[in-house]
């Protein structure tokens, strides 16, 4: 009889090193629990919009299910140059400069995998994403960790960047509209970062998913400041601001050199994204934007509504201006950020996400998530402010 083995010592050391993540930790205690009221997941609570859907059902019809180029369909590479040019005067060469990906996530993963040599530091601004970190432990890369704070109203600053560059930093990692804190960033605070990336010669991957979901201002693209277009990637994708997080649908924009090498590892890993998503995507694109912008104010309005609703019963909550989340803070309540939204489940039924899963500096404050119809935000306000009263007690 041969030997056992352990399978365990085949697993890569840096498989090994990446935390788990800390949402999905979470969602498993939610597993078969009733009345459950969620403020915890980051995804759209509208259906993808029937004009889309219907377009995606036609292609089936038509028996359009062949692969694409490794770059994706060209008439959907045409139809984001014509809207980045459209929104933001950003012109992307569709056939050289644009890739299309399995979701924002395998973008993130190929990009940060296309700069990244072993040993390279890459800045992470957190509280933010939580593949960020796994993804450069996995390229070999060392995250470096920048904090921003709610007296900033979770900006970064160049004047908290700054320290954290040395002589091995690569890149840095930016998300704004911020995902867990819906920060957004103004032009004049982004021109102090570029100055620094200049200045140190940096690459910046910007993750601008959450885009369109920008409440107070206007959106400013990385990559459209002056001198940033060839020091960025821009990674976006449909998932939000169009409701198709199921379809897998993202996007990469940046430089013939970054785009090429990434394509190189996607013709290898995935292909090709599925044919059928991307079709649904070019009519999003073309006739899209109703939909999208109805979403949006709905959006808008539970955001002021929650905030209140968080001021009111006594968890300081900043104004988010993008994204979908509210990042409530907890800290006087005498319990950490695991405690609370584990005690707030268990007790109340309402699911949240603490905010050290972003990081150690969401530690004290809540991820909530308003992609939810206003009465299940009415009803969870109701549970946490009873919740927070007996704290009190």
């Amino acid at each position: 009889m041969r030997p056992p083995c352990d399978p365990s010592k085949f697993v890569a050391d840096a498989v090994k090193n990446i935390p788990p993540s800390g949402i999905r930790r979470f969602f498993d205690l939610v597993s078969g629990l009733e009345d459950i009221i969620s403020l915890g997941v980051g995804e759209p609570d509208f259906i993808t919009p029937w004009h889309i859907r219907e377009m995606c059902i036609h292609s089936l019809e038509k028996g359009q299910t062949s692969y694409t180029s490794n770059y994706g369909l060209p008439e959907l590479r045409d139809a984001l140059s014509r809207t980045y040019y459209r929104r933001y005067g950003l012109d992307y060469d569709p056939s050289s400069e644009i890739l299309i990906t399995t979701g924002v996530s395998e973008a993130l993963d190929i990009a940060v995998r296309t700069v990244v040599n072993p040993g390279d530091e890459v800045i992470i601004v957190q509280p933010a994403y939580v593949a960020y970190v796994p993804s450069v432990i996995l390229a070999g890369g060392k995250p470096v960790i920048v904090s921003t704070y709610r007296e900033d109203d979770f900006s970064l600053t160049a004047e908290a960047l700054k320290p954290a560059i040395t002589d091995k930093t690569k890149a840095i990692i930016l998300n704004f509209p911020n995902n867990p804190t819906g920060a957004i960033m103004t032009q004049e605070e982004l021109e102090d970062i570029a100055d620094l990336v200049v200045e140190n010669d940096l690459f910046v991957i910007s993750d601008e998913v959450y885009e369109c979901l920008t409440y107070e201002g206007k959106h400013v693209p990385f990559s459209s400041l002056d001198g940033m277009k060839d020091r960025t990637v821009m990674l976006n994708g449909f998932s939000k601001a169009y409701a198709m997080t199921g379809l897998r649908l993202g996007f990469a924009m940046g430089s013939p050199e970054i785009i090429h090498s990434m394509m190189m590892i996607h013709q290898y890993s995935m292909l090709c994204a599925p044919i059928t998503a991307q079709i649904g995507a070019i009519e999003a694109l073309r006739n899209g934007n109703e939909e999208m912008e109805r979403m949006v104010r709905e959006y808008d309005r539970r955001r002021h509504f929650i905030v209140r609703g968080f001021n009111r019963i006594g968890l300081e909550c900043c104004n988010p201006k993008g994204a979908f989340y509210a990042f409530p803070y907890i800290g006087n309540t005498g319990l950490s950020s695991s405690e609370f939204a584990e005690r707030l489940l268990d007790e109340k039924k309402v699911v949240t996400i603490p905010g050290d899963v972003f990081g150690e500096a969401g530690e004290g404050f809540l991820r909530c998530a308003y992609a939810a119809s206003i009465d299940d935000i009415r009803k969870a306000l109701e549970r946490m402010e009873d919740f927070v009263d007996r704290l009190k007690q």
